[in-house]
Formats: structure tokens, sequence, C-alpha cells
């Protein structure tokens, strides 16, 4: 007797389409090469001395050599002769050659491979450490929305009735109030600054898109057959809402983690410029921004080409195998 063919099932026939999407693999690479970095940078193993004053001030990138002007002040000055009028500058001279004895001036690099902030902090390793933080709030933030946004989407498209009633009231309340004042709002509610505090303020107020389009999504799925025939054989309604159906608008939820990851580092920009961001000794892509608006004036470009750079690799990445995942588990293409 035959055995009955096995069938491969969502996850691994989404797999097979992936692999053979060459750009896809590619952006899950650079999506990977950021998470690792993450991991080390919050593991203390990279980007561990960010904080190290290696170089001068506005050291420029390594290509771009050496300021003239700063190469004149790092090359050694000639000693200036005592003023024989006073009568402490001879001891104040003994003085500073015993400090320099025990204490000799650190050597300060007049280039680096990207350059250096006004501190004179390796602008490699500061976007190193603030990638961390960014993608931190990010990825979390946007997986918290999107969270609540299918909870409250899939309860309210699913039951109807006053259930939706209560769910669309609540919903319009959120979006009848610009988003920006209710960021703020929930942020000075919160008050203490943080990393966790970012991903609550831009968790708790980013729900209401997914909402709108899981609810929908929802509505149209509760009456397909597949539903109606587990139904049929005694299925829970919450095994219907997400064993069956929430796998059919997976894509939905994805494609939207993938927005709200855009926007929320760009809503940390906001935040840490209108002083609710990270709290001072705390570095991400937002506050690399502030500071770069300030440097632009003086044409120091090195810190803002960094952060805006791997801000943009990572986004584009991410959308790009976000979008193909997308395609790989729409079940049309089953």
């Amino acid at each position: 007797m035959m055995a009955a063919p096995v069938h491969a099932g969502l996850w691994t026939l989404a797999w097979r389409r992936l692999r053979a999407d060459r750009l896809a693999m590619a952006a899950l690479a650079v999506v990977g090469l950021f998470l690792v970095m993450l991991a080390l940078s919050a593991g203390g193993l990279l980007a561990a001395d960010w904080e190290d004053e290696v170089a001068v001030n506005y050291a420029p990138p390594t290509l771009l050599g050496a300021d003239p002007a700063t190469l004149a002040l790092a090359l050694p000055q000639q000693p200036t002769p005592p003023n024989t009028f006073d009568p402490l500058a001879a001891e104040l001279e003994v003085l500073q050659r015993d400090l320099q004895r025990t204490h000799p001036p650190v050597e300060k690099a007049l280039t680096l491979p990207f350059g250096a902030d006004k501190w004179g902090h390796d602008v490699l390793k500061k976007t190193v450490k603030g990638g961390q933080t960014s993608i931190v709030v990010g990825l979390v933030a946007a997986v918290v929305a999107v969270a609540l946004g299918t909870l409250f989407g899939a309860i309210s498209g699913f039951y109807g009735g006053l259930v939706d009633d209560f769910f669309n009231w609540f919903y319009s309340i959120f979006t009848s109030i610009p988003s920006i004042l209710m960021i703020l709002t929930v942020a000075a509610v919160l008050q203490q600054k943080g990393v966790l505090t970012i991903v609550l303020i831009l968790g708790l107020t980013g729900w209401t898109g997914p909402y709108r389009l899981i609810r929908a999504e929802y509505i149209k799925h509760k009456a397909r057959e597949y539903v109606l025939a587990a139904d049929a054989i005694g299925a829970s309604n919450w095994r219907k809402m997400f064993t069956h159906i929430f796998p059919n608008v997976s894509h939905v939820a994805l494609v939207q983690v993938s927005i709200l990851v855009v926007g929320f580092i760009k809503a940390e920009v906001i935040l840490s410029f209108l002083g609710f961001g990270v709290p001072v000794g705390t570095v991400s892509w937002g506050s690399m921004l502030n500071e770069a608006q300030n440097e632009l004036i003086l044409g120091k470009w090195w810190q803002l080409a960094a952060a805006a750079g791997a801000m943009a690799l990572l986004v584009t990445a991410f959308s790009l195998f976000t979008d193909a995942l997308r395609d790989a588990l729409d079940p049309k293409l089953k």
C-alpha cells in the first residue's frame, strides 16, 4: 500500500520561492549582517569604546587627508621663554614638566577611515553603536504596533457587531489626533527617557494602520469556505482567527512591519530632535543626524553621510526582503 504524498507547508513553499529570488537573498544577507552587528554591539564585542577620544576634533576621513590647519596645530610648538618679570613663571614651568612626565599627552589621530565628530569620537564606531539603538527601536516598536493592530483588527473584523463598533470608536479617537501630537502626549506621560520608552511611545501610537488593513482582511476571509469548514469540524473562534485566517493575511502584517520600521526610525530622529529621544550618553542614528545638522554649516559632512548611508542601506534591504517574503507567502501564488 503506497503512502500518501506529503505536501509541503506554507513556510516551506515560501522558503523555496525566496531561495529562487537572488535579490531577496541578497537583501536577507544585508539584514542579517546588520542583525549580527546589533548582537555584537549589544554584547560589547563591537564598538564598545566608541566614546573614546581617539582623534582630533572633526578629524576628516582618511581619503580626504588631514586638515592643514589641524596639522599645523598638531606640530610640536617651541617652548615659550619664561617671563623674567613673573617670579612664578619658573615654578609653573617646572610643574608643567612634571605633569607632562607623569601624565603624558595622548596622541590623537589626524584622520580616521570615516572621520571623527566634534569630540574626536570615531564616526564608524559611533555609527555601529547608533545602529544598535535605532534598529532595536525600529524593529521592536514595529512588532509591537503590528501585534496590537493585528490583535485588534482580528477581533473586530471576525466578531463584528458591538465589538467592531467599540474598536472602530477607539480607532477613531487615535486617528482624530495628529500623530505627532499623539506621540508627544504619550512621551509626556511616560516622561522618562530611554530605548524602552521610545518603543512604547511608537508602538502604542502606530497600531492604527495595521488595524484598519487587518480588520478588512478578516471581514473578507471569515466567510470563505475554508473558515466555514473549520467551523463545521468544531474549531474554536481563536483557532479560526489565528490558525486558519492569519496565515492567509500574514503578508499584510509583514508589509506593515516593513513600512513601520522605516517610519519609526524617522520618528526616532524627530523625538531626538525635540528632546524626547535617547538620553544623554546613548547614541542613535537619530542623535547623529541631529548633531550633523550643525556640523554641515562647518562643512563637516561625514557624520551625516555615515548615519544616513547606514540607515538607507538597512531600510532598502529590509523593504526588498519584506516585499519578496510577501510575494512568497501570498496564497494566490501557490
